[in-house]
């Protein structure tokens, strides 16, 4: 009796020990170290946003050091727990060992995501912005459902999101919606998240109850750190002031703080309006706009790489990634890794783990035939 389950949790911490050693746990353990003797260190609260990030960071760290040696620990005392139950016999034991092995697989299988995380930009925090495309009332609704959407998602897996900027629909849902969005592994989960979502419904706002389709489209972009230079000269801005529209307490619309930025030479336009100074309010739309001007370098170098793949298309921004269909039928299907559910309700709940997981390894796929 309880053979099986002591094999099952060794087997488990056989896995977990080739994943440390894939994660390299240790050198983490070191940077986090370092970390904290910098953080001691005289001065270092001068620079308070400087700080912040190395906060951050820090918590980032300890995150991926913690969660594999926590799941050590618990196999160890499951495995230890499995042992005096088979020794005594103890059948009393059979269904809570059942139930710990499970829970057990579930720690295991989240933790061995993260080996799919190699992206140096994985472990930053993520600038998460949802535009409705053409439909009116219509599209912003579906992009309120995936605001939802994505904010559960970051409240079950324990991020944390600041809303930027959110400017409301006029009839309902929104125009768009801006996020940062920090944790472990931020950009690493959510990336799989950029591109166009459909929706197909039978829509609530049309009285002859007629089936409707409807185009949002999600940008995901990583935060950049200090020591990538990012020029953006004085002159390539146009700055606007507006005063805040969303949610803010008394003071919203009392003064023309919001700011919103465009970057003459790409044409980009970013605006934040959370903060009531509009010197904040511009810093952080700065920073959105580098972000941008990042992710634009970025695609380019995956360009010319994926311009020497065969019969390989890259998925880009305008492209449409995953459907969400309500009617005739119920079912969510993304279109780059074929990954599908029938439980649409869960999905826009923000069960997004099966789409992510399934991400992961189509991109890992990718990047292994571009070698």
């Amino acid at each position: 009796m309880y053979e099986p389950e002591v094999e099952e949790i060794r087997d488990y911490l056989r896995r977990l020990e080739e994943l440390r050693a894939c994660l390299n746990v240790d050198g983490l353990r070191e940077k986090v170290v370092a970390t904290e003797t910098q953080m001691a260190a005289p001065g270092f609260w001068d620079d308070p946003e400087s700080a912040q990030k190395v906060v951050q960071e820090l918590k980032a760290l300890k995150a991926a050091v913690n969660a594999p040696d926590a799941l050590h620990r618990e196999l160890n005392d499951a495995l230890l727990l499995a042992q005096m139950a088979a020794e005594e016999e103890d059948e009393s034991m059979a269904g809570e060992l059942t139930a710990l092995c499970k829970s057990l697989e579930k720690k295991l299988h989240l933790v061995e995501l993260s080996s799919l995380f190699t992206d140096p930009r994985d472990t930053k925090p993520v600038i998460l912005s949802i535009h409705p495309g053409a439909g009116g009332t219509e599209s912003c609704d579906w992009a309120d459902m995936l605001y939802r959407m994505v904010t559960r998602f970051c409240e079950q897996r324990g991020f944390e999101v600041e809303v930027l900027d959110y400017l409301p629909g006029e009839e309902a849902g929104l125009k768009s919606a801006s996020m940062r969005i920090t944790g472990p592994y931020a950009f690493g989960t959510l990336k799989s998240e950029a591109g166009v979502h459909r929706l197909v419904r039978i829509s609530p706002f049309d009285a002859n109850k007629r089936r409707h389709t409807s185009f949002c489209a999600i940008e995901v972009l990583s935060e950049i750190d200090e020591s990538v230079n990012i020029e953006i000269r004085e002159e390539d801005l146009k700055m606007d002031v507006f005063r805040s529209s969303g949610a803010g307490g008394q003071k919203v619309n009392k003064t023309s703080s919001a700011v919103r930025l465009t970057h003459l030479p790409t044409g980009f336009v970013v605006s934040c309006q959370i903060e009531r100074s509009q010197h904040r309010n511009r810093a952080t739309a700065m920073e959105m706009l580098k972000a941008k001007l990042y992710d634009l370098e970025m695609k380019k170098k995956e360009a010319e790489l994926s311009a020497q793949r065969d019969g390989y298309q890259e998925v880009a921004w305008g492209s449409q990634i995953r459907s969400y269909v309500l009617q005739p039928y119920q079912l969510v299907k993304d279109h780059r890794t074929g990954a599908e559910t029938s439980n649409v309700d869960r999905v826009l709940d923000g069960d997004l783990d099966m789409f992510i997981e399934a991400y992961l390894k189509w991109s890992l796929g990718k990047k292994s035939m571009a070698r």
